[in-house]
């Protein structure tokens, strides 16, 4: 356990009992218990309120509920950065498939010289630890970058939220082209799919200066909700161009799952994959306003235990 970590938190770790049950989760204490025990002990900290995986309501509980019950192994390749390209491309065609440019296990085995200038790193079976977004391989600290690589490699990403589709994933590094748009904003389009119909779009912007989120309606309406501590973009958002066809694609890619979020780019009028998500935040983020937890989760219609796949 991170000792330091510890004495900042002070006082607060040690009367405020989610607090530190989170803070005990993220440094591993709780690894070896039971998927389920974890779940209702992690949703209790983070949400403020206990998990009811007997009755599910809220959108939050029921991604809960998924991660213990609804188990495809075709979930194991979508959330594979690297095997998820070949699916998409099956389901899109290869023209919606940010192009590869290399795939490896060891870090030591990226030769950065064939890079381009701009490039993109990241692990397989992760999210954010190791990634690398290269905008000038000049002022490229390579060996930071390899030693991030190694500790996402040595990543257990399923065990910080029991999201078992990561479980299984092989370990490896992804190298892809750099997207940019020409007035350099590009935004990420987060289709939301409840049993195979994107319901609303969350557009994240600036990720990396300042982020924003914004939610809207498949008919391009702003809705009023948003995260905690996560502003709405400063100016209008305008409808991506090309709207119907990402609404068509996420139809598609979504198709008997009873949720998954697909996420898009949109480069001057072509459209890229990006992931597949199968639980946003881990279920463990609240909405503002609260009750949108719930009008999501009434969208999320479970199968039966029967139906799915253990």
């Amino acid at each position: 356990m991170n000792l330091k970590r510890l004495l900042r938190a002070g006082g607060k770790f040690l009367l405020d009992k989610n607090y530190r049950t989170q803070i005990l989760a993220n440094q591993g204490c709780y690894d070896s218990m039971a998927d389920a025990d974890y779940l209702r002990l992690k949703f209790t900290a983070a949400m403020g309120s206990p998990l009811n995986l007997e009755n599910p309501r809220t959108f939050n509980e029921k991604l809960q509920w998924l991660k213990l019950f609804d188990r495809d192994p075709t979930y194991t390749v979508m959330a594979d950065k690297v095997a998820a390209k070949a699916y998409v491309a099956e389901q899109l065609g290869d023209g919606c498939v940010i192009p590869t440019l290399g795939v490896w296990e060891d870090p030591g085995d990226i030769d950065f010289g064939a890079l381009p200038e701009k490039f993109v790193l990241k692990c397989s079976h992760n999210s954010g630890l190791g990634m690398c977004i290269c905008r000038d391989k000049a002022a490229l600290d390579i060996p930071k970058v390899k030693e991030m690589l190694k500790k996402g490699l040595q990543e257990n990403y399923f065990l910080s939220g029991r999201e078992w589709p990561y479980k299984h994933i092989r370990p490896r590094i992804l190298a892809e082209q750099f997207l940019e748009c020409p007035d350099g904003a590009l935004a990420d389009y987060k289709l939301h799919c409840f049993n195979g119909e994107p319901k609303f779009i969350l557009v994240c912007r600036d990720r990396f200066s300042g982020l924003t989120e914004d939610f809207f309606t498949p008919q391009w309406e702003h809705m009023a909700v948003k995260r905690p501590g996560i502003p709405h973009a400063a100016l209008p958002i305008e409808r991506p161009e090309k709207l119907e066809e990402m609404l068509e694609a996420a139809r598609r890619l979504s198709a008997h799952i009873p949720f998954v979020r697909v996420d898009l780019y949109c480069v001057e009028g072509q459209l890229y994959f990006s992931e597949l998500t199968f639980f946003p935040a881990s279920g463990f983020k609240p909405f503002e306003p609260q009750s949108w937890d719930a009008t999501f989760g009434s969208w999320l219609q479970l199968p039966t235990k029967e139906e799915t796949t253990c």
